[in-house]
């Protein structure tokens, strides 16, 4: 569950991250030419954004619950 929760805090704080600078980089070019940021485009990005974030987050999460403790100890580089 913890891994679920970070991976989907840390996808979606850079959705919104990455969202705050599309639509910085609109207002920018706006001054130039016609720009607009469409809702819908918004929300495609943070839905793949999550989406993305929690596959890499669950992943390896349920792969690491597959070892066996002991022989993962052992083998670490």
């Amino acid at each position: 569950m913890q891994f679920l929760i970070e991976s989907a805090l840390i996808a979606g704080l850079g959705g919104v991250i990455g969202i705050f600078l599309a639509l910085l980089i609109s207002k920018i070019v706006d001054v130039f030419f016609t720009s607009s940021v469409p809702l819908n485009a918004v929300l495609v990005g943070l839905f793949l954004s999550m989406a993305i974030g929690l596959f890499f987050g669950i992943y390896p999460a349920s792969k690491a619950a597959r070892l066996d403790p002991i022989e993962a100890l052992r083998t670490e580089a």
